[in-house]
C-alpha cells in the first residue's frame, strides 16, 4: 500500500453512469436525502490513491448490498492522480463521478467542483473536527466531504519509558517522573535522557528523536503549537507570515532537538524515521497516527510501542490534519447520485475503522471504538485533532510549489548545524511572496 504522509492519507475518485433524482436525504446522519435506489443508477466507478481502496471498500460493499449499484474501485498511483483530475476537470469531461482528493488538492480544483453544502447539516459539522470542516470550504461553499483524516501524534517505547532504571535516573537528573512528554520542554529533556550509548562501544546507538528535514509537516505543527494563527501565509490577505516570531520559535525548536537525532537530518523522510523507530534506535517519534497497527511484528519494538497525543508549546497541543474528502466535479452529470453516494459514506464512515490503516473522519467513529484493543491510537488522535491549535495548511493553489521549492529545501538547510533561521525565513518569506504574487 502507498501512502502519501506529507498529506496525510490518500485519494480517492468515484464515478456514476447515469442519474435521476436530484435531492438527498439519508435518514439517521443529518445528511437529507432520497434513499440510494431512487437515484436510478446501475453503477458507481472511483478510482483511488494507492491503498485508497482499503478504506472505501468496506462502504462500497454495503452501499452494492443495500442499492443493487454496484461500485468498482479503481486504484491510481499519487503521483499521477493530481495530473488526471485536473486535466479531465479542465476538459469539462471528467471519467470519475466522485473524486477522493487529497486535502491540499482542493484549493486547487475548487472552481471545478460542485458545491456540497446541502450535505452539511449541524449535525453533520458537529460531528466534524473544526479543522476539517474549515479546509472542506473553498469560496465560500463546501466542495468536499472528508472520509478519513490522520494527524501526528506521540510514539514512544513503552519498554524504556517503563524501565524502573530509567524512571529512577530520569526523575534524579531532571527533577520530575519520567512520561510521555506534553511540552516542549519535557520533549526536549526525555529526548537528551534517552540519547545514549548502551552498549558501553563509545557510540550512541539510542536517540532520544528523529528531526525530519525532508518532510515539512512535522514543523508546521511546531508552528501551530507555537501559537501561530497563519501558518506560512494568510490565504485570505495574501500576506506571508512565515518570518512572524512564532515560525522563528518553532524552527529553533525544531532544531534545538539535532544533538539528541541521528546525523543525516537534511534527508530523513518519513519512511527513514519509521525505519529507524521499528529498528529501536529511537524512544521517541511523531509520526502519523495511522502506524501505530503498523508495527512489523518482528521489529524489535513489537509490542512495546505507546502512542500519547501530539506535544505542545506556548499555543497547546497542535497536529495538522491529514484528510481525504470525496468531491463531485463541477462539470459531472450524474452529481446528485455521486451526492447520494457521498452521504451513505459518511454515514457509514465507521467501517472504515477495520482497514489497514483505521482511519475516520467522525468524531463519533473514533470515539466509539476507542478503548478498545487495537484502537488505543484513537484517544491521541481525537486529542490532537481536536485541539483549537491544530489547524489545516493554508487554502492556495500554490501550496505543494510551496512546499517542494521553498519549505522543504528551508529546513534542509535549518538543520545542517549553525544555521541562521532568522535568514532562512527571510529567505523563505521573498520566495513565497514571489510564488503568490498575482
Amino acid at each position: 500500500m502507498e501512502l502519501r504522509m506529507n498529506a496525510g492519507a490518500r485519494r480517492v475518485v468515484i464515478g456514476v453512469a447515469a442519474v435521476a433524482s436530484a435531492s438527498l436525504l439519508l435518514s439517521g446522519c443529518g445528511v437529507g436525502g432520497d434513499t440510494p435506489a431512487e437515484s436510478g443508477t446501475d453503477s458507481l466507478s472511483i478510482v483511488v490513491e494507492g491503498g485508497g481502496k482499503a478504506e472505501l471498500q468496506p462502504i462500497a460493499d454495503l452501499y452494492t448490498e443495500e442499492t443493487g449499484v454496484e461500485v468498482t474501485l479503481v486504484e491510481l498511483p499519487y503521483a499521477g492522480l493530481y495530473d488526471r483530475i485536473s486535466a479531465e476537470l479542465t476538459s469539462g469531461s471528467p471519467s470519475f463521478d466522485i473524486a477522493a482528493l487529497d486535502a491540499i488538492w482542493l484549493s486547487a480544483f475548487g472552481e471545478g467542483l460542485a458545491p456540497l453544502d446541502d450535505l452539511f447539516t449541524e449535525d453533520v459539522t458537529s460531528d466534524l473536527f473544526g479543522g476539517l470542516v474549515e479546509e472542506a470550504q473553498v469560496g465560500g461553499s463546501f466542495v468536499g466531504m472528508p472520509v478519513w483524516t490522520n494527524s501526528e501524534v506521540l510514539f514512544y517505547r513503552t519498554d524504556l519509558f517503563e524501565d524502573p532504571a530509567n524512571a529512577s535516573a530520569f526523575e534524579q537528573r531532571f527533577g520530575y517522573p519520567l512520561a510521555p512528554p506534553t511540552t516542549w520542554e519535557q520533549y526536549s529533556d526525555v529526548a537528551e535522557f534517552f540519547t545514549q550509548d548502551t552498549d558501553g562501544d563509545g557510540e550512541v546507538d539510542l536517540y532520544g528523536t528523529d528531526v525530519k528535514g525532508a518532510v515539512e509537516t512535522e514543523w508546521l505543527a511546531t508552528v501551530s503549537q507555537a501559537g501561530e494563527e497563519k501558518m506560512v501565509l494568510d490565504a485570505s490577505s495574501g500576506e506571508v507570515t512565515i518570518d512572524s516570531a512564532a515560525h522563528l520559535e518553532a524552527l529553533d525548536f525544531y532544531t534545538s532537538l539535532l544533538p539528541y537525532a541521528p546525523p543525516g537530518a537534511a534527508q530523513l523522510d518519513w519512511a527513514g524515521s519509521q525505519n529507524l523507530f521499528y529498528q529501536g534506535k529511537l524512544a521517541m517519534m511523531r509520526f502519523w497516527g495511522h502506524a501505530y497497527r503498523g508495527t512489523p511484528e518482528d521489529s524489535v519494538v513489537a509490542g512495546k510501542v505507546g502512542v500519547a497525543p501530539m506535544i505542545g508549546g506556548e499555543g497547546g497541543i497542535a497536529g495538522v490534519p491529514g484528510a481525504w474528502y470525496l468531491s463531485v466535479p463541477a462539470s459531472g452529470s450524474t452529481q446528485d447520485a455521486a451526492k447520494e453516494f457521498i452521504a451513505f459514506a459518511y454515514e457509514h464512515n465507521e467501517l472504515a475503522a477495520d482497514t489497514s490503516l483505521g482511519l475516520v473522519a467522525r468524531k463519533s467513529a473514533f470515539e466509539n471504538r476507542s478503548g478498545e484493543e487495537g484502537f488505543e491510537n484513537y484517544p491521541a488522535l481525537v486529542e490532537t485533532l481536536d485541539a483549537a491549535q491544530s489547524r489545516p495548511r493554508p487554502a492556495t493553489e500554490k501550496w505543494q510549489q510551496i512546499v517542494d521549492s521553498v519549505l522543504i529545501p528551508m529546513l534542509q538547510k535549518a538543520v545542517v548545524p549553525g544555521a541562521d533561521n532568522e535568514a532562512l525565513l527571510a529567505e523563505a518569506k521573498a520566495q513565497i511572496e514571489e510564488l503568490v504574487q498575482p
